[in-house]
């Protein structure tokens, strides 16, 4: 078997990314009892750690997780991954499982909570040279898990309502899906938030959502740029007959949809206030207040 280029962090050493393995008795393999995050690194400079290191710490609080080193200590080894990758751009993950219990107890107060950091090559929803081109979805008739059954807010890997929606757009001869509420709202799709943009004005589902870093980013940069939006319940009718669509993700940044259910979207072009978004969201990949240099993070909080 082969396994990305990479360099993780497991049970307390670093390792090559054949080597990063955990028990078949963890509870983030046998429960997909865990939480985790995403950042990137682009051009040696991680973009928004803070924002995910703090969002990671509110998840593994929400689900009484530990997290065994200080936020400092974890930027570290998220930093010594990427070193000893040696890439500039990366695709930075950490996770936080419920672990093991010695006694193979049902009770997850008894468990060792485990801490895995990787880094490997930076990965594409949408890749550079398929931008103009877009994304093409489907309005997938999966729902989502519902908010109330399982926090959508606490990134996790309950993820087999967004894999059947896959299948459902492959099916379909699309790239990915959108997923629904039970009442036919939009809701998110498989590692992305989804903005539409009607007669100059953008809406984004306020509820059922991973309050992804990247949402929150262009919700701000909409915001420098002047153009009004509301997070609010967006129907998936609003999305049909949208000017512009577009989804957001660390895995891409924001990234324009020009087909939906085989039709497309407004002109069938990426338009104009999400290509002005995108290339706001790039250009402050080299702003110091929004990005840290990996040395910075590694010299911050060093790794053991």
């Amino acid at each position: 078997m082969t396994y990305p280029a990479g360099t993780a962090y497991i049970e307390g050493r670093f390792v090559p990314m054949s080597e990063a393995k955990i028990s078949v008795l963890d509870w983030g393999f046998l429960h997909s009892d865990a939480t985790y995050d995403v950042v990137h690194v682009w051009k040696g400079r991680f973009f928004r750690l803070d924002v995910h290191v703090e969002r990671f710490l509110r998840s593994a609080e929400r689900l009484h997780l530990t997290l065994p080193v200080s936020p400092q200590r974890l930027a570290g080894i998220l930093a010594e991954c990427v070193t000893r990758s040696g890439f500039e751009d990366a695709y930075v993950e950490m996770v936080l499982t419920r672990g093991v219990s010695p006694t193979f107890s049902r009770d997850p107060r008894d468990a060792h909570n485990q801490l895995i950091c990787f880094a490997i090559p930076f990965g594409w929803i949408l890749k550079p040279e398929q931008r103009e081109a877009g994304l093409s979805v489907v309005l997938s008739d999966i729902r989502r898990i519902p908010p109330d059954s399982v926090d959508p807010t606490v990134k996790n890997y309950h993820w087999l309502d967004f894999v059947m929606g896959l299948y459902d757009a492959y099916d379909r001869g699309a790239q990915s899906a959108v997923l629904t509420d039970a009442q036919g709202n939009l809701a998110e799709g498989p590692g992305f938030n989804i903005f539409t943009v009607r007669q100059g004005r953008i809406a984004t589902p306020a509820r059922g959502v991973l309050r992804g870093v990247t949402r929150q980013t262009a919700i701000e940069l909409a915001t420098e740029r002047g153009f009004p939006l509301d997070e609010r319940v967006v129907s998936a009718a609003e999305a049909l007959a949208a000017d512009e669509v577009f989804v957001t993700s660390t895995a891409g940044g924001i990234m324009p949809v020009t087909r939906i259910n085989a039709n497309p979207v407004g002109d069938g072009r990426m338009g104009p206030i999400t290509r002005a978004l995108l290339e706001t969201y790039w250009a402050k990949h080299e702003d110091a207040s929004w990005s840290t240099a990996v040395e910075a993070a590694l010299a911050a909080g060093p790794a053991p």
